[in-house]
Formats: structure tokens, sequence, C-alpha cells
């Protein structure tokens, strides 16, 4: 980080990064990708834990490049010049280190590396022909196979705003399921994470949003273990899906159902007004988000209270600014 937090260490989500991203100097030409958005802004959120996977494995900095190689013997890490083979001490790497990301919340991954690509990494034939563009590097297809809920993007991908803001959005999500698990499963803590974070499913997902709350509906029908990994795993997938702006209208307007009564009706007319703006393109979603919240905390509507599509991340972050 080059920067302190405004706000205690403790109080910010640990995700993980790979450390070239921090300006640390471990690439395999001896150098860096820092990146300020990470290290400027999200920073103040999130407590970053830095890895390199080829550093990890004692391949030192500089070093060969390196790409995956499809062999009869399955995926090796080898030099792109040469027949040096690394993949044994990256998988040794892999195989010390996975267990001790439990406690992440996301993780954000250096592209186009062999180790920590999230996707379109190159895979050759031993000739040197590439096979095909669609794998993720070692540690990064380990780290998402043994932690499947867990919020993971590319940093080159955090310039998407919508990507941005969707990510930023699970990694919260994600570490509510986790402080609710760590405080230990319950029937009433599985219906209280459900019903805060509704709305942001049915932003997601309405097809989702429909199948969950039946899900939830009898809670003694099978063990409150397995309930819960069903849901999650539902919840998660949901979530990584981009939102359209069709479907935040539709989220908004359910929001405004539950205010209608308690609004004067130039109060209702000026939000209804923004949230059509929003759909033609002509403001961002800050501008009737923010009129609903306002209208929230006039009524004080209990139900509205609590859901956090109204205040999903810090304000500070403004990514409702730009999506």
């Amino acid at each position: 980080m080059t920067e302190s937090s405004p706000t205690r260490p403790d109080d910010r989500i640990p995700v993980g990064i790979s450390a070239c991203l921090l300006g640390r100097e471990v690439r395999h030409d001896g150098g860096h990708k820092h990146s300020r958005y990470c290290t400027e802004v999200l920073a103040r959120h999130f407590q970053f834990r830095s890895l390199c996977p080829e550093m990890g494995a004692g391949l030192g900095a500089p070093r060969q490049a390196m790409h995956l190689v499809d062999t009869d013997q399955g995926m090796r890490l080898r030099a792109t010049r040469g027949e040096q083979d690394f993949t044994a001490p990256m998988q040794g790497f892999v195989a010390d280190t996975l267990e001790g990301l439990a406690d992440l919340r996301g993780y954000i991954l250096m592209a186009k590396s062999p180790s920590c690509g999230m996707e379109r990494i190159r895979v050759y034939r031993e000739d040197g022909e590439v096979v095909r563009r669609d794998a993720s590097g070692l540690f990064a297809a380990a780290l998402m196979e043994r932690y499947p809920l867990l919020p993971v993007e590319e940093e080159g991908r955090l310039n998407d705003d919508r990507l941005r803001e969707n990510f930023v959005e699970r990694v919260f999500i994600h570490d509510d399921w986790c402080r609710l698990r760590e405080a230990g499963l319950t029937p009433g803590g599985l219906i209280g994470f459900h019903s805060r974070h509704k709305f942001q499913l049915l932003a997601h997902c309405e097809a989702t949003y429909r199948r969950l709350g039946p899900m939830l509906a009898d809670l003694k029908r099978r063990p409150l273990e397995e309930i819960a990994d069903d849901y999650i795993a539902d919840f998660m997938t949901a979530m990584a899906k981009r939102i359209s702006p069709g479907a935040h209208v539709n989220t908004m307007l359910h929001l405004v159902g539950f205010l209608r009564d308690g609004l004067e009706a130039a109060d209702l007319a000026l939000i209804h007004e923004q949230i059509q703006a929003y759909q033609r393109g002509e403001v961002p979603l800050v501008v009737p988000m923010t009129l609903l919240r306002g209208a929230q905390s006039k009524v004080g509507q209990p139900y509205l209270a609590e859901q956090r599509y109204l205040t999903p991340y810090p304000d500070a972050l403004g990514l409702r600014n730009r999506v």
C-alpha cells in the first residue's frame, strides 16, 4: 500500500492481490504493474494481502518468461525459451498456500500471467502452437476451485465501470456472509442475510430471487448447513451477473412501492422522473438512488432501512456515479 488507511486496519476487508499490482518489483522482467486505483482508492477499504506465486515458488526476479503447455502429462508451466519446467515448484507453492487464504473476502489478480491470470490465458502445444486461449493461470485456477464463492477479478477489468462496481459489491456481500458463518450459522442469521440483500439479488437475477425465497421458507426440512450451502452458491452465482439498467429500474420501483404512502405527491413524482431519466441514460444510478435514500430517511420505513441495495458499499468509492 502506498498510503495509510483513514480507517482502522481491522475495519478494512481482507482481500488478496497480486504483489506486482502494489508496485512490488516481482515480475519476470524485474518490474511491476502498480495499480494506483488499488493502492490509492481500494486500499482505503480493503486490507490487501499480496502474493506473487512465482516468487513464492522460489523462481526469483528477474526470471525466465513462462507459459502454459498442454502435454501428455497434463498442464505444465515451462520457460518460453528452452524446456525448463517450473510446474512442481508452482504446485508446491499452491499446496502450501491455499489453505491460508480462507479468510479472504475477494482477490484481485494480474491479467495474462500463466500463474495469476483469471481467464483468457494462452495454452501452447509442445511444438509451440497455441492450442487454446481460455485457460486460467495455475495459481488462479486452484484459487477459484478451492474457494468458489470468492469474488475474483483481474485488475485490468476493474477499468470497466460496471465490472468494478460488481466486484466491489460482491466483496462486501461475501464479507457479510463470512461474518455470519464465523459467528455461527442460525436460522435467524440466514433469514437476516437474505432479508438485507434481497433487493440486490432481485436486481442481479430475478429468477434466482424468486427461487431462493421459497428455499428459506421451511428451514426444518433439511439440515441448515445444507440449505445454507445451496443458498449461498446460487446467491453468489447470481451476484456475478451484471445488472442491466432495466433491472435497476424494476428494483427501484419495488422500493418506491414501500415508500409511496409516506411521500408527498411532488416527492414521488420527482423520484419517478429521475428513475425514468436513469433508464434513458441521462443520469447515473446515483441520482435516483440518492432520492430513494432521502425518501427512506424521511419516511423511516423499517423494512427498507436494512436493505443493503441502498448502500451496498461506502459512498466514498463513487461507484454508482459511473453506472
